[in-house]
């Protein structure tokens, strides 16, 4: 097993709060690190899972006197969004005995999405993202570079040796995505039959900007209802949008955000890419390597910044932008290649966007600074050594 986080922290966060919530995509691990946490604490553990019927009837039907009831134990209730009337019942509950560690609920779907979760709980509930299993938390246990990019961060799936079974297992999980999950997690009737092209096109666009329209035409639905279902995809954390960067500088700019399916296994698999030899030959490499560094980016940004892209409308492009509060302060360019050339257009964007901090990352090239101060590095000693520079990481684990 790959241990994810210090479970320490997520004490801490219990000994203040009454309830946290551990959000994240499916099979990412979060019932496990939820069993840990509740070893960690001195006071009994109720387990409840909303997929399982039982435990789902007794919450709908009586919730305030089943809970009160237990209002002395931690009580783990997995697949909580499944039932978004509990987060009403929570809050009188919480109030009537607010103590610390009450409450652990684990969901794989974005609170925000979900009628009445979001806001009902506040001041009563820490919210945390589980993500994937990152680069570096990889690299600890033994897993390349190479291996993490090419099977993505599910945990399972990660630790597959196989190629042909780990093909099973994500035609085995996208399938359940596709026929059951997204409809399960958000009480909704998407067309099983259009997630599965949608998710199709969206793997072969991966990395390049939305484009409602097209995807519209290629379906044959509304472009209204592309966005809902892009939206539940997004809220599964299956896929991320990138918003571009606007600033009023005297140039047309690019306004869509660029769109990118967050676990690269599941973009191999769609793409019918079955190994390593194979990505790498793909005209789908460099989106893909995209992709991946953008994804790890992400998941260990600053809290007190964010991530963007910035493109003209001549032209010129650079993959990401560091921005704290208004101020772009790092241009980050994504190349397969480690011996990488720069292009006129990335230039010209540091010189819009005036940033103190330039860098190319590329799969394994050695840390050097080139005559224009621009820092050239791998992806995993920018994760080390460099992001460090912009603040601390934000609260996703």
């Amino acid at each position: 097993m790959i241990s994810r986080v210090d479970t320490s922290e997520l004490v801490e966060y219990l000994s203040f709060f009454p309830s946290i919530m551990l959000a994240g995509p499916r099979q990412v691990g979060k019932t496990t690190l939820a069993h840990s946490i509740a070893k960690e604490l001195n006071k009994p553990v109720l387990y409840l899972d909303m997929e399982n019927e039982n435990d789902k009837k007794i919450l709908s039907e009586n919730a305030h006197e089943y809970l009160m009831s237990h209002k002395e134990d931690c009580v783990v209730i997995d697949e909580a969004q499944v039932l978004p009337e509990l987060f009403t019942y929570l809050r009188p509950i919480i109030d009537a005995h607010r103590v610390p560690g009450r409450f652990i609920l684990l969901g794989s779907a974005n609170p925000v999405l979900i009628k009445r979760i979001s806001e009902t709980l506040a001041g009563r509930i820490y919210y945390l993202e589980i993500s994937q299993i990152t680069l570096l938390e990889a690299e600890k246990f033994g897993i390349t570079l190479e291996d993490h990019w090419f099977k993505g961060g599910l945990p399972e799936s990660l630790l597959i040796k196989n190629n042909k079974m780990w093909m099973a297992w994500m035609d085995g999980y996208i399938k359940s995505y596709v026929y059951r999950d997204l409809n399960f997690l958000f009480g909704i009737d998407l067309s099983p039959v259009i997630i599965d092209k949608i998710w199709h096109l969206l793997a072969q666009v991966n990395s390049g900007i939305e484009n409602v329209e097209n995807l519209s035409r290629s379906l044959g639905v509304s472009s209204n209802t592309v966005k809902k279902y892009i939206e539940f995809l997004e809220g599964a954390y299956l896929i991320h949008k990138l918003p571009a960067l606007y600033i009023n500088n005297g140039k047309r700019l690019v306004k869509s955000p660029k769109i990118y399916l967050r676990t690269s296994g599941i973009l191999h698999y769609l793409l019918k890419i079955n190994n390593l030899e194979a990505l790498k030959s793909s005209i789908h490499v460099g989106a893909s390597w995209e992709g991946y560094v953008v994804e790890q980016l992400y998941l260990n940004r600053p809290s007190s910044a964010n991530w963007h892209y910035y493109r003209t409308h001549n032209g010129a492009e650079v993959d990401l932008v560091l921005v704290q509060g208004n101020t772009p302060v790092a241009c980050v360019e994504i190349k397969y290649s480690n011996a990488p050339d720069l292009s006129r257009g990335f230039f010209e964007c540091i010189s819009d966007l005036k940033t103190t901090y330039n860098y190319v990352i590329t799969p394994s090239s050695k840390t050097w600074k080139t005559k224009d101060n621009i820092i050239i590095c791998s992806i995993s000693d920018f994760l080390r050594n460099e992001i460090d520079k912009f603040g601390k990481k934000s609260d996703h684990a």
